[in-house]
C-alpha cells in the first residue's frame, strides 16, 4: 500500500492545505482533505497519515532545499525559462528571505521522519520520499492549459471562476489520466464558496490535492513522464508531463 501526501505549505504563518491519497485497486483514492494552522499540527497529520515504516511520497509546494544565500535558485530560474510563457514562473527563494527558515526546517522535519529527498526515483519504488512541487506548471501539463488558472490574485468573482475551472479539471481530467484519481462522490472535492476567507481555505485544499497527485505521478512513472528542474544540490522541482520518454527532456538542469 502506498500513500501520497500533498502539502500546500504556508510559507510564513499562513495555514497549510493538506491532502492524502492512497493507491489501491489500481486507483488513487482520496482519503483526506484538510487545512491546518500550526506546523506542529501539520507534522502530526503527516505522522497519522503515513506512520513510521509506511511507504509514502510527500509533495511539498514550498522551497525545502535552499542552498543559495541570495538571488534565485536554479529550479526557480528554470520555471521561468520553460514555463514563463504560461505565466508559471515561481517565486524566487534564497536564505535571506523571511520564509526560508520555516520552509527549510519543514523539509528537515520530514527527513527526520525518514522521508528522503527524491529528485531521482525508480518507477513504483517503495519507501519514504519527499519532493518539491509547484502546482501551476503541473496543471499546465496535466490539463493542457494555454496559461495558468489565475485564482491567486484579482477580483473575488474572477478568482472564483478560475477555482471552479480547477475543480472541474480535477474531477474530469485527473480521473481519466494514468494513474487515475477515483472520486466516487463529487462532494468529496469541496464546492467553491463565494466568501473570500472560505474560498482561500478551499483553494489551499485543492492545491494540496494537485500536490498529492504529482507525488503519485512521480512514483508511478518516474522520469519517463516527469520533468525534474534542478537537483539535490541546487534544489529541484518535479513537474509531471503526459509525454512519454524520448518525446520531451526528462531532466532540465541548464
Amino acid at each position: 500500500m502506498m500513500k501520497f501526501l500533498g502539502i500546500d505549505l504556508g510559507w510564513r504563518s499562513q495555514p497549510t492545505g493538506l491532502c492524502c491519497l492512497e493507491w489501491r485497486e489500481d486507483k488513487l483514492h482520496l482519503l483526506n482533505l484538510e487545512r491546518l494552522e500550526a506546523i506542529a499540527d501539520v507534522l502530526l497529520w503527516v505522522d497519522y497519515s503515513a506512520p513510521a515504516e509506511a511507504s509514502a511520497v510527500i509533495a511539498v509546494d514550498a522551497p525545502t532545499l535552499i542552498p543559495n544565500a541570495t538571488g534565485m535558485r536554479l529550479p526557480d530560474r528554470l520555471t521561468h525559462k520553460h514555463f514563463g510563457r504560461y505565466h508559471a514562473g515561481c517565486y524566487p527563494a534564497n536564505l535571506g528571505l523571511p520564509f526560508a527558515e520555516r520552509t527549510v526546517a519543514f523539509g528537515l522535519s520530514l527527513e527526520a521522519r525518514g522521508f528522503a529527498h527524491a529528485p531521482v526515483l525508480a518507477a513504483q519504488q517503495s519507501g519514504r520520499y519527499q519532493i518539491e512541487v509547484f502546482p501551476h506548471p503541473a496543471m499546465i501539463h496535466l490539463f493542457g492549459l494555454p496559461q495558468i488558472l489565475k485564482y491567486k490574485k484579482g477580483k473575488l468573482s474572477d478568482r472564483r471562476l478560475e477555482l471552479l475551472k480547477l475543480r472541474q479539471h480535477i474531477l474530469q481530467d485527473l480521473t481519466q489520466l494514468e494513474p487515475s484519481l477515483f472520486v466516487p462522490d463529487a462532494t468529496l472535492v469541496p464546492e467553491i464558496p463565494t466568501k473570500g476567507t472560505e474560498m482561500k481555505a478551499v483553494e489551499d485544499q485543492l492545491d494540496a490535492l494537485i500536490c498529492a497527485y504529482v507525488a503519485a505521478h512521480w512514483w508511478y512513472w518516474g522520469l519517463e513522464r516527469n520533468l525534474v528542474l534542478g537537483d539535490r544540490e541546487t534544489g529541484y522541482i518535479v513537474i509531471p508531463t503526459l509525454l512519454p520518454k524520448g518525446s520531451t527532456q526528462a531532466h532540465m538542469d541548464c
